[in-house]
C-alpha cells in the first residue's frame, strides 16, 4: 500500500472515490494475507448483496463489535452462552461480515466465551470472520488469542501524536517498532491483523502528519485494514468525509474501516459518510449498544447506507428486529420506543389523519415499510385518533359495530386519553362490553383466584375461570406468584380449547413519591405481537388482569370468526391480531 507523493496526489471527491471497486487487494508486498481475508466479508453474502453487486452497487462490509466494544457499557456483562448466541445470530441470520467478540488478556469468563464461539465457528466455517481485540505487547495478546484458537487480531495503536506521546510514554517511532514486532511475532504464529487507529479523529485534527506517517508506516506491514476510530464520537460530518477522503486518496490501494461513536448524535450521518468519502468497512453494534452514548447502531447503518447511498450490504434487513430484542433481553438495557427501525412505535401510526391516509392509498408509507423488515403497522388509539384508526382495530377484533356506536366507542377512548390513561386494542371487548351492555365481548373471564407463596415453600395458586358459559378450576405451582397462575391456567388448556402464548416481556410502572397505595401499571408482551395492561393497586392483580385481556383476545377472536377449536390456533390468533387490516 504504497502513499502517492505530493506531486501525485489528486483529490476525489467523496462520492466518486465512494464507486472504487471494494474487492480491490492491497499492495503487493502483503497481498497474500489481503486475498486470504477478502472472502471474510464475502464468503456468505446474503442473496440481495450477490444481487445489487451483479447491479454495480457498491458492497460495504459490515464488522458487529456489539459483544466487545457494546460490552463496554456501564453496567453490562454477559454469559459466555449468550455470547455465543448472539455471535450465532449476527453471522448465520443478520449475516454481517465480521464480529468482534472480546478483547484479549481478559477475564477467565471472557475467555471461555471466546474459546466457545471460536469452537463453534470453527465447525460452522465462519472461522476466518472471529476477531479479537489485541494490544501493543509483543507477545501477551497473540499468545492469548492463539490459546482460545481465534485467528484475528484487531490491533489497538494510537491514532493521535497527544495519545502516542502522553498515554503510552512512546515517541512515535518508539510506537512503530512496538507495532512491528508484535504483528511479525503474530504472522509467524499464523494471526492475521488488522489495526485500529485509536482517537484518530483527534490525529487528523491536531496532529495529521503523525497520522499520515503512522499509516505509511503501516502500510509496509502485513496488514489486513486499518480502521480509522472517532474514539470520542468528535467530528461532524462533513470532517469525515474530509478526513477519510485525504486517507483514502493519498493510500488508494488500502483498505479502511470506520469506526464511529455517538457523543454529540451523530453516528450514524458520520459513518455514512465515511462509506461515501471511500471507506470500504463500517464498525456497528446492536442497538448501537457501547461506550458513553453508545456506538454506531446496525440497523440505522445498514438501512441509511442503502436508502441514502446507493450503497449495499450483506446484512438481512428482516432479521434486525430479532436480533434488537434478543440483545435487549440479555444485556437488560431496554430499547427507546422511539428508536429508528426496530423501536416499538417506528412503524404506529398516532394521528387520525395518517390512518386515514393509508386506509384511502398509503400516503403515509415510506421506504421504511414495516414489511421490509418483517414488522407491521399499527395504528393508536387515544385523544388524537379517529374514526379510521377505530376501523383498523375493530376490524382486526372482527367486531362490528354501527356508526352511533363507534362514535361512542372513540369519544369514550379520547374521554380516557385525556384523563392520561392508556388504551389498546385489547382493552376494545371491554370497554365495548362495559359502554354497550354486550358481555358476549368477554368470552373469558378470571372471576377468582388464590395465590399462596411462602418462604421456603413453591408458591401456589388456585383459579377460577368462566369460559363462555363454563366454570373451571385448576391449581398449579411455580417459581413465583404469577408462574403459579400461569401454570394453573396451562393445565385447563385443553378445555380452553388453545395454547397460552408465549410471554416475551414483563413490565411494571410504578408512579415514583414512594406511595405505596398508588396504582401499578404491568405491560405484558406476547408472542405475535400482542402487548396488554393491567393496572391496580397491587402488582400480581395488575397482571393477571393483563393477561385476561390477553386470553380473552384469543377466545373473542375464534368465537367471532367460528373457526375450529384447535390449540395450534392461537399463535396465529395473537399474530393476526397484530397485523393491520389492509
Amino acid at each position: 500500500m504504497a502513499r502517492k507523493t505530493a506531486s501525485q496526489t489528486r483529490h476525489v471527491p467523496g462520492p466518486q472515490r465512494a464507486t472504487s471497486n471494494a474487492a480491490a487487494a492491497l499492495g503487493p508486498r502483503h497481498r497474500g494475507i489481503s486475498n486470504a481475508t477478502a472472502t471474510i466479508g464475502t464468503s456468505q453474502p446474503g442473496s440481495r448483496g450477490r444481487d445489487d453487486v451483479r447491479r454495480g452497487r457498491r458492497l460495504v462490509e459490515v464488522m458487529d463489535t456489539t459483544l466487545r466494544d457494546g460490552e463496554q457499557a456501564e453496567g453490562i456483562s454477559m454469559m459466555p452462552a449468550e455470547k455465543l448466541t448472539i455471535a450465532r445470530r449476527l453471522l448465520e441470520d443478520v449475516k454481517v461480515d465480521r464480529i468482534e467478540i472480546a478483547s484479549a488478556r481478559s477475564s477467565e469468563g471472557e475467555r471461555t466465551a471466546v474459546k466457545r464461539i471460536v469452537g463453534w465457528a470453527e465447525t460452522a466455517g465462519y472461522a476466518e470472520r472471529i476477531e479479537v481485540l489485541g494490544f501493543v505487547d509483543v507477545n501477551g495478546s497473540v499468545d492469548w488469542v492463539r490459546t482460545v484458537g481465534a485467528r484475528v487480531i484487531n490491533l489497538l495503536t494510537k491514532g493521535s501524536l497527544r495519545h502516542c506521546r502522553e498515554q503510552l510514554r512512546r515517541t512515535p517511532q518508539q510506537h512503530l517498532d512496538d507495532i512491528r514486532r508484535t504483528i511479525e511475532y503474530g504472522v509467524k504464529r499464523g494471526v492475521v491483523f488488522n489495526v485500529y487507529l485509536e482517537d484518530w479523529s483527534g490525529g487528523m485534527l491536531g496532529s495529521p502528519d503523525y497520522v499520515m506517517t503512522h499509516v505509511e508506516a503501516l502500510s509496509r506491514m502485513p496488514v489486513s485494514r486499518i480502521m480509522l476510530c472517532d474514539t470520542l464520537g468528535i467530528l461532524a460530518p462533513p470532517q469525515v468525509r474530509q478526513f477519510v477522503s485525504r486517507i483514502v486518496t493519498v493510500f488508494p490501494d488500502g483498505r479502511f474501516d470506520y469506526h464511529g461513536h455517538n457523543d454529540y448524535g451523530l453516528a450514524t450521518a458520520n459513518t455514512l459518510e465515511a462509506a461515501i468519502a471511500g471507506a470500504r468497512g463500517v464498525h456497528v453494534t446492536v442497538n448501537g449498544m457501547g461506550e458513553r452514548a453508545g456506538n454506531t447502531a446496525l440497523d440505522e447503518v445498514v438501512v441509511t447506507l442503502r436508502d441514502h447511498a446507493g450503497f449495499t450490504t450483506n446484512v438481512n434487513e428482516r432479521a434486525l428486529a430479532e436480533i434488537s430484542r434478543l440483545v435487549e433481553v440479555f444485556s437488560g438495557r431496554r430499547i427507546a420506543v422511539n428508536k429508528p427501525i426496530v423501536g416499538e412505535n417506528v412503524f404506529t401510526q398516532a394521528a387520525g389523519v395518517h390512518a386515514d391516509g393509508d386506509m384511502k392509498g398509503n400516503l403515509y408509507e415510506s421506504r421504511l415499510r414495516p414489511s421490509r423488515f418483517g414488522q407491521h403497522r399499527t395504528y393508536a388509539m387515544g385523544k388524537l385518533m379517529g374514526k379510521a384508526s377505530l376501523e383498523f382495530n375493530l376490524e382486526r377484533l372482527n367486531i362490528t359495530l354501527t356508526k352511533e356506536q363507534k362514535q361512542q366507542l372513540l369519544a369514550r377512548i379520547v374521554e380516557l386519553s385525556d384523563q392520561k390513561k392508556s388504551v389498546t386494542t385489547a382493552d376494545l371487548p371491554f370497554l365495548i362490553s362495559e359502554m354497550l351492555q354486550t358481555p358476549e365481548l368477554r368470552v373469558l373471564e378470571v372471576k377468582d383466584y388464590s395465590v399462596v407463596s411462602n418462604r421456603g415453600l413453591m408458591p401456589t395458586a388456585t383459579v377460577l375461570v368462566r369460559y363462555r358459559d363454563k366454570n373451571i378450576q385448576a391449581t398449579g405451582s411455580g417459581d413465583g406468584g404469577y408462574n403459579a397462575f400461569m401454570q394453573a391456567l396451562k393445565s385447563i388448556e385443553k378445555q380452553l380449547g388453545f395454547r397460552l402464548p408465549k410471554l416475551l416481556d414483563y413490565e411494571v410502572h410504578i408512579p415514583p413519591g414512594g406511595k405505596t397505595d398508588a396504582l401499578v401499571e404491568t405491560t405484558i408482551k406476547w408472542e405475535g405481537g400482542l402487548k396488554t395492561r393491567g393496572v391496580h393497586s397491587d402488582q400480581l392483580a395488575a397482571a393477571i388482569q393483563a393477561t385476561e385481556h390477553a386470553l380473552n383476545l384469543i377466545a373473542l377472536h375464534r368465537s367471532r370468526t367460528g373457526r375450529p377449536e384447535k390449540p395450534s390456533r392461537a399463535r396465529a390468533h395473537l399474530r393476526q391480531m397484530a397485523k393491520p387490516a389492509v
